[in-house]
Parts: structure tokens; sequence; C-alpha cells
């Protein structure tokens, strides 16, 4: 693309143990995180397709499928093959949603799998280390750890944990720890919202439409709360847009115009201007997978929030077509050779110091 300088960088790459399918002790161990007395529930099977491999699917309620993780996608000769071919040329790593459910013992073990995936190749993969956000001093002293170990950037955190958003004062301790810290931290998104029985019956409502509620119901409470003004300096990365969260930024801070006045005020106004701020300063979006939003929809999410605020993510290994042809689809939309490289890689240099 002419004037395309920028190397890009895919801030959303899923990770798993490579061995997560040969290793029956790690195997048992992601299993078992799952909260089947929230009516989570796990089962391995055989992929149709390929009847030699194992697929984790994890139903929520049981019988309605909303994750499933293939073996044999998560190879490092994979990842490799597949960035040159997508032209990435650094990943950084998350976990796929089971971090809203790992005990702290299971993030060390997958801290000490991200480390030796990244040692492979450090000048091509990055990580965000992983621990239960409930601010214990041994999991602040992992985070410690591995922010001190090569390729860890950052932290990853799921938009809520169980029925608790990030806003709950459960997470003040670790979020007062990463303030004072000022490390980037990814939101990534979960496979449902907290309330969810409306969009269970239908696949895509449920697969796509629910991620986008949860994280857009993260984003608005992390904003309205008041988290931003106890812990100014924390930056939030959210997945999937955010819920494509800027589709809903004038309808959450309506501006009021002087010259009019209603008897009901309906809207809380007086924070808007700070919550405008504070969404620039502090909130950035991950696109997890271009091509699935069409190109109006990112080109009016550029327009609203802006591409400074903006990460490119193909969520590998979800959709082949969306990692591979990801960054195409940002270089051939109707913005600005300055905001495609925003996008590809310049935002995230800046903001994970690459």
């Amino acid at each position: 693309m002419k004037n395309f300088k920028t190397g890009i960088i895919d801030a959303n790459m899923h990770w798993l143990p490579q061995d997560l399918f040969s290793n029956e002790t790690l195997l048992d161990l992601f299993l078992n995180a799952t909260p089947r007395e929230y009516g989570i529930h796990t089962r391995i099977e055989s992929i149709t397709n390929d009847p030699e491999l194992r697929q984790i699917i994890i139903e929520q309620p049981k019988g309605y499928e909303v994750l499933n993780y293939a073996e044999n996608q998560y190879t490092f000769e994979g990842r490799i093959e597949d960035m040159n071919q997508a032209g990435i040329e650094r990943a950084i790593f998350r976990l796929p949603c089971w971090q809203e459910w790992l005990s702290l013992d299971a993030c060390k073990m997958v801290n000490d799998g991200l480390a030796e995936h990244i040692s492979k190749a450090p000048e091509r993969f990055s990580a965000l280390a992983v621990v239960p956000p409930w601010g214990s001093k041994e999991a602040i002293k992992e985070v410690e750890y591995r922010l001190t170990q090569p390729g860890f950037i950052g932290v990853q955190l799921a938009a809520h944990y169980g029925q608790l958003y990030l806003d709950a004062p459960e997470f003040k301790t670790f979020f007062k720890f990463l303030n004072d810290l000022q490390v980037p931290v990814v939101v990534h998104h979960t496979p449902l919202p907290a309330d969810y029985a409306s969009i269970v019956p239908y696949t895509n409502q449920r697969r796509q439409y629910g991620r986008c509620v949860a994280q857009a119901t993260a984003v608005g409470r992390e904003l309205f709360s008041g988290l931003f003004d106890e812990f100014p300096n924390l930056t939030l990365i959210h997945s999937m847009l955010g819920g494509a969260f800027f589709a809903f930024t004038e309808m959450l801070f309506p501006p009021k115009l002087a010259e009019y006045h209603d008897e009901v005020d309906r809207f809380t106004a007086e924070t808007n201007q700070r919550l405008r701020e504070q969404l620039k300063k502090n909130i950035f979006f991950d696109l997890s997978g271009a091509p699935q939003w069409g190109q109006a929809q990112l080109e009016c999410a550029v327009k609203v929030i802006g591409a400074e605020n903006i990460l490119y993510g193909g969520s590998y290994p979800i959709r082949r077509d969306w990692f591979l042809k990801g960054a195409d689809y940002i270089k051939q939309l109707n913005i600005s050779s300055e905001d495609k490289n925003l996008i590809l890689g310049e935002n995230a240099k800046r903001i994970f110091k690459l």
C-alpha cells in the first residue's frame, strides 16, 4: 500500500499450550477450570472434517455451544507460516476466554508456556500475563515477575468474572496496582454477557452479539462507575471494538443544547465531557477480525472514536479469512494513510512500548 510504513502488529492472537490435547494433566486442569455449577459445560469430541483431531467444546448453558478450541491450531510452526502469509510482523498473545476461570496455579503454568513460546521467536512474539484479578499478594507478585521477563508487555483480563464486571469493588486492589504500574491491560471478551437468557437460542446471535453485549456493557460500566477518576493511569484495550461501542457513544453521552430546557432531565449530562475525555485517554479497542465488521462500520468507527484508539487484531485462529485477509481489508478502507498506519501498527507500538 502506498505510504504504508509501519510493520503490522496483530494485537489479538489467541494462544493455548501446544501440548494441551496431549498433556492429560494440563487438559484436565483446563477442562475442570470452567465452573459447571454456573451452567458452563465442557466436552471433547472429534472434529467432523478431520476425525483424527479433537476439539474442546464449551457450552453455556448446556446444549448451546459458545466456544470451541481445535487441536493442532496453536503450533509454533503454523503460527509463523500463517503470519508470514498474512504479512504480520509481530503478534501479541492472549488466552481466548479461559482467563475468566483459571486459578493462580493454572495461570502460572500458562505464563510459563507463553514465556517458552516467545523465546522461540522473540522478534515475532510478545505476550500478556494472566492472573486472577482479585489483588492477592501472590497474583501481584506473579505479574511483577512476568513483566521482568523478555516479551511480556502487559496484562490480560476478562470483560467480567462471573457476575462481576470490572467496576466491581472486588477488583480495586488489582486496578490500583496496575494503575501505579502504568502497564497496558487488554480486556478480552467473554463468551456471553452476565445476563444472557434472551440471546441463547440462535447461534450467531449467541456467539457474536453476545460477545459484543458483554464488551459494550463492560466499557460503559468502566466509564460511568468513575473507575478512571480513581485510577487515571489505567489503559484498557477492549476486544471486539468494545462491542461496537462507537455506535453508542453519542447516545450514552448525549449533547445538550443550552438554549433548550426540559422540566425533567432524563440523562446525566454534567459528566459527559469528562467521560468523553476518559474514553479518548484510557480506553482503546482492537478489531478482533476486521472483515467481520464490514467496510462501512469500520470507517464509521474510525470517524467516531478516532484511528488513534483502534488496534489491529485478527483473533487467530478463529477464522482464516479474518486473519489472512484482515490487514488488506484495513488497507482498502476509505481512510487516510496515516490512520491505516496507526491501526496496523503504530498504536500497538506506542501503547505496549514495543
